[in-house]
């Protein structure tokens, strides 16, 4: 299976704190899809055989946490790029663009 990817010059162009948001938004899709593991085993109904206990607890919690921080590495378009895209817009630009003329303030009578 092919995985298709939206152009490669526009991450080479981030700025540090594009970067910096780019990797903060991955890293809050990976705690949310820990949650969402952790909310899936929950479902599943224990039985006195085979309960781990708190070691089987324990290893389950590290390797959902491990599956967490690779799973969002394979979507494209996940919940982090969503957010990334949305919070951009608020980092300040990089190189403001000057004022164009004609648009000040000054009345000519």
């Amino acid at each position: 299976m092919r995985r298709i990817t939206t152009g490669g010059t526009a991450a080479n162009a981030m700025t540090g704190d594009e970067q910096r948001l780019r990797a903060v938004a991955k890293q809050l899709e990976g705690v949310f899809v820990q949650q969402l593991f952790k909310a899936m085993r929950e479902t599943i109904p224990r039985d006195g055989l085979a309960n781990g206990g708190a070691g089987e607890e324990i290893f389950t919690a590290l390797m959902d946490e491990r599956m967490a921080s690779h799973v969002p590495n394979q979507w494209d378009r996940g919940i982090g790029e969503s957010l990334y895209r949305q919070l951009r817009t608020a980092l300040s630009p990089a190189n403001p663009a000057p004022a164009s003329p004609g648009t000040d303030d000054k009345r000519t009578s």
